[in-house]
Order: structure tokens, then C-alpha cells, then sequence
């Protein structure tokens, strides 16, 4: 007699075997370190650089700003911005501890001037007895250079001054000492200002006082 197993365990065997294979992971495909490298330098390559964030942030240059004094009120109105001529530029080598200087006031000073290839031309220094000038600030009984070039000084101040020729002796300067044309640098010391004339030291040499 041949037994035959019964539908229920047919079923049973079936469902058993079936839920076996769906929880068995299949196994994970290995990947090298080789070609892990290999697929990175490949789509770097590929892939097309990006700009630099900084470029795409950059601001632009400002725009110059009008001062609102070169336009004043019931002045007419005119485009573009104003232009430089020439400049009287300083350095303050020493700040003074007295009075801070006055227009229209005499000025005792003490000074040195040189040329720009160095050449010494003329100093308070070198004349008899070694005195300091004295002049009318702002009076135009010296180069203009020397009646704008104390502003903001203080009385026992040092500055060097460079002077362009339009502020020194112009286009025809002063034959023999002073070429046409030429920049000048002054070594200044504000020795004192005071309302009234003081008492005068002696002339300088050979008339080398900065006039015009």
C-alpha cells in the first residue's frame, strides 16, 4: 500500500521553504578599493569645475562720491567730478606743544631748503649767526607754498613741506639758484608767531628769503 502525505502538508513544505528564500539576503556584491578610486577620478574629470565663491561675491569698485561742498546752493549746476591741478603735500616730523598757528600773525621760523636732486639751496642756519626769519603769514611776502604750508602747525611743530613748482618760484624760477620749473622741500621749525613785529634779526644772505 503507498501512503501519500496529505494536501495540508504539501502546503506546509511549500510555505515553509518559500518563506525561507525571501528572508535570506542575497549577498552584497564586493567592490574594490581599486575601481571605488577608479569611478571617483572619472566623474571628477567629467564634472565641470565650479567658479571660485569668492569671484561671484567680490563687489565692485565704489563709485566716487561727490562732495556736497563742490555743489554749494544757488550755484549752478555742472557734471563730473574735480580734478587735482597740483598738491602741497607735508610730513609733521615734530608736534609742537605751544599755540597752534594763526593767519595773519608773524611767524619766526626757521628753515632749510633743498632741491630734488638733494642740492642744498638755502638755510636759516647758514646765515650770520644762525637766526631764524621772520614774515607776515599769509600776506603773499612768501611763496605760496610757505603761506599755506603751516596750517595746523603748533608753535615749536617741525614739518617737511613739498612744494610744487606752481607754489614755489612757477616757470621761470629763480636764476641761478632756483631752476625753472622746480620742486622744492623745506625743512620748517615754527619757533613762535606774535601779533606785532618782534624784533628782527639781521637779513638774510645775499636776499635767499623765499619771496616771491
Amino acid at each position: 500500500m503507498t501512503l501519500r502525505p496529505s494536501l495540508a502538508l504539501v502546503t506546509l513544505v511549500a510555505v515553509s521553504a518559500a518563506a525561507q528564500t525571501a528572508t535570506t539576503p542575497a549577498p552584497a556584491k564586493k567592490t574594490t578599493t581599486t575601481q571605488t578610486h577608479r569611478r571617483t577620478a572619472t566623474t571628477a574629470a567629467k564634472s565641470p569645475a565650479k567658479p571660485a565663491t569668492q569671484a561671484a561675491t567680490t563687489p565692485a569698485p565704489a563709485a566716487p562720491v561727490m562732495n556736497p561742498a563742490d555743489n554749494p546752493p544757488n550755484v549752478p549746476k555742472v557734471e563730473g567730478m574735480p580734478q587735482s591741478l597740483y598738491a602741497l603735500r607735508y610730513i609733521d616730523t615734530q608736534i609742537g606743544t605751544g599755540e597752534l598757528a594763526k593767519s595773519r600773525q608773524y611767524y619766526t621760523v626757521h628753515y632749510t631748503g633743498w632741491l630734488p636732486d638733494g642740492t642744498k639751496f638755502d638755510s636759516s642756519h647758514d646765515h650770520p649767526g644762525g637766526e631764524p626769519i621772520v614774515f607776515p603769514y599769509g600776506a603773499r611776502q612768501v611763496i605760496a607754498g610757505w603761506d599755506t604750508g603751516f596750517e595746523g602747525m603748533r608753535v615749536g611743530g617741525k614739518r617737511r613741506l613739498y612744494i610744487p613748482w606752481q607754489l614755489a618760484y612757477g616757470e621761470t624760477g629763480r636764476p641761478p639758484v632756483i631752476p625753472a620749473k622746480a620742486d622744492l622741500i623745506f625743512d620748517l621749525e615754527l619757533v613762535s608767531q606774535s601779533e606785532s613785529l618782534p624784533q628782527q634779526p639781521e637779513s638774510p644772505a645775499n636776499g635767499s628769503q623765499p619771496n616771491q
